[in-house]
C-alpha cells in the first residue's frame, strides 16, 4: 500500500478513532466519579474543580497552536459561549452527577443513549440534519435512533437471567446502592435533564464553529466560562459548607483532574473537529459504546453484576448504531444513495457548456438553411 493509499485510509477513519477514544474517557468518567460521589463529594464542587483544571491544562496549547487562526471575538459569539458553557458544564454535568447518586454509574451512562435522539431531533428541526423519509437513508436514521433507545431500556429495565461471572460471584447486593425507586426515578429524570441539555450543547457547538472555527480556543472559553458559573451554582448550593471545598491526594482529586484534562478539556476540542467534519448527529451516534463499556468495567471494578438482559440490550445497540451510521454514510458527497447519483460541480459545468455548443451549432444550421431557402427562391 502506497504512502499516499495509507493517509487516505487514515482520514477516513480518523473520526471513528477519535469519537470511540472519547467513549473510552467518557467509561471512564463514570466509574471515578462513582468512587468519588460514594465518598461524599459534593458534585457541584467537584463540576467547579473539573472546568477549572480543564482551563488550565488546556489554555496554553490553544494560545500557541490558535494564534494564527483565532477569530476577533464577537458579541454574538461571546453570547453562545456564555450559553454552551451555561447547557454543558454547569446544567448537564451538575444533573448528571446528581442523579448518578441516586442510581448507579451504569444506569447513569446507559440513560445517555437518548443523546443521538435528542441530538437528531433538534438537528433535523434546525435543519442541520437532512431527513427525507422517503428515501433509505432517512428511514435508517430514523429506525436506527429508535432502536438504539429501545437498546438502552433493555440494558435498563431487562434484566433476565444473572451471569456468574467469578469476579462478580457473591457480589450481587452491589448492584445498585439506590434507598428505593422513588430516588431511582429521581435519579434518572435528572439524567435524562441533564443529556438533554448535552444534546442542546452539541447542537450549538455545530452552529458557533461556523462563525469562531477555532476549536480549542472555543474549548478553553467555555470551560474559562464554566467555572465562574458553575462556582456560582455551587457557592449558592453548599454556603455555609466550606468542608465541601477541601480535596486530598484521593479518589476525589483523582476524579477531578482526569475528567478536567481528558472529558472537559482535550474533549471539548475533539467534539470540536468531529462535528465539523461529521456534524452533531454523528458524534453523538456513538454515545452506546460508553453504556458497554461501563457495564464491563463496571463488573470489575464496581462488582456490578452482568444480567443477560443487558447483554442482548448491548447488542441491539450495536444494531441501531450501524443503521444510524450507514444512514450518515449515504450522505457523504459522491456516493450513490436510493439509486440516486450525484453529479459533480465539474461535471454539471461540461455538461451545461455541451449542450450550450450544441444549441448554437442547431442554431447556426437552422440560419444557414432558411438563407439557402431564400436564395433559392
Amino acid at each position: 500500500m502506497s504512502m499516499e493509499s495509507m493517509t487516505q485510509l487514515y482520514n477516513k477513519v480518523k473520526p471513528f478513532l477519535a469519537v470511540i477514544l472519547l467513549q473510552f474517557g467518557y467509561a471512564g468518567l463514570s466509574i471515578i466519579c462513582k468512587f468519588a460521589l460514594n465518598k461524599g463529594m459534593s458534585q457541584h464542587v467537584f463540576v467547579v474543580y473539573r472546568s477549572a483544571i480543564a482551563t488550565v491544562v488546556t489554555a496554553p496549547f490553544a494560545v500557541v497552536l490558535d494564534r494564527k487562526r483565532r477569530p476577533k471575538l464577537t458579541f454574538s459569539v461571546f453570547a453562545k459561549i456564555v450559553l454552551l458553557s451555561l447547557l454543558e458544564p454547569v446544567i448537564n454535568q451538575n444533573m448528571f452527577f446528581t442523579g448518578m447518586k441516586y442510581t448507579t454509574a451504569t444506569f447513569a451512562r446507559a440513560m445517555c443513549n437518548v443523546v443521538p435522539a435528542f441530538t437528531f431531533s433538534m438537528a433535523w428541526i434546525l435543519g442541520l440534519e437532512k431527513v427525507n423519509i422517503r428515501r433509505w437513508r432517512g428511514q435508517a436514521k430514523v429506525l436506527g435512533t429508535i432502536v438504539t433507545i429501545g437498546g438502552a431500556m433493555l440494558m435498563t429495565q431487562l434484566k433476565g437471567p444473572m451471569l456468574n461471572l467469578p469476579w462478580t460471584d457473591g457480589n450481587g447486593h452491589q448492584e445498585s446502592n439506590a434507598a428505593n425507586m422513588q430516588d431511582v426515578i429521581k435519579g434518572a429524570l435528572m439524567v435524562l435533564a441533564g443529556y438533554f441539555c448535552w444534546s442542546g450543547f452539541f447542537i450549538l457547538q455545530a452552529i458557533t464553529l461556523k462563525s469562531y472555527p477555532a476549536e480549542l480556543s472555543l474549548a478553553v472559553l467555555i470551560c474559562l466560562i464554566g467555572t465562574l458559573e458553575s462556582a456560582i451554582l455551587a457557592l449558592t448550593l453548599e454556603r455555609g459548607n466550606l468542608a465541601a471545598w477541601s480535596i486530598h491526594l484521593d479518589t476525589e482529586l483523582l476524579a477531578a483532574v482526569y475528567t478536567g484534562v481528558v472529558c472537559s478539556g482535550f474533549a471539548l476540542y475533539i467534539q470540536g473537529l468531529v462535528i465539523k467534519e461529521k456534524g452533531p448527529v454523528f458524534l453523538t451516534a456513538f454515545n452506546p459504546l460508553s453504556t458497554i463499556l461501563v457495564a464491563i468495567i463496571g463488573s470489575f471494578i464496581l462488582f456490578e453484576t452482568m444480567y443477560l438482559g443487558r447483554i442482548i440490550g448491548a447488542i441491539v445497540i450495536i444494531v441501531g448504531l450501524y443503521l444510524v451510521l450507514w444512514g450518515k454514510r449515504k450522505d457523504q458527497p459522491g456516493l450513490k444513495s436510493d439509486n440516486e447519483e450525484v453529479v459533480p460541480t465539474a461535471d454539471m459545468a461540461t455538461m451545461n457548456e455541451r449542450v450550450t455548443t450544441s444549441n448554437q451549432e442547431f442554431m447556426a444550421i437552422n440560419v444557414t438553411s432558411i438563407k439557402s431557402t431564400d436564395e433559392t427562391i
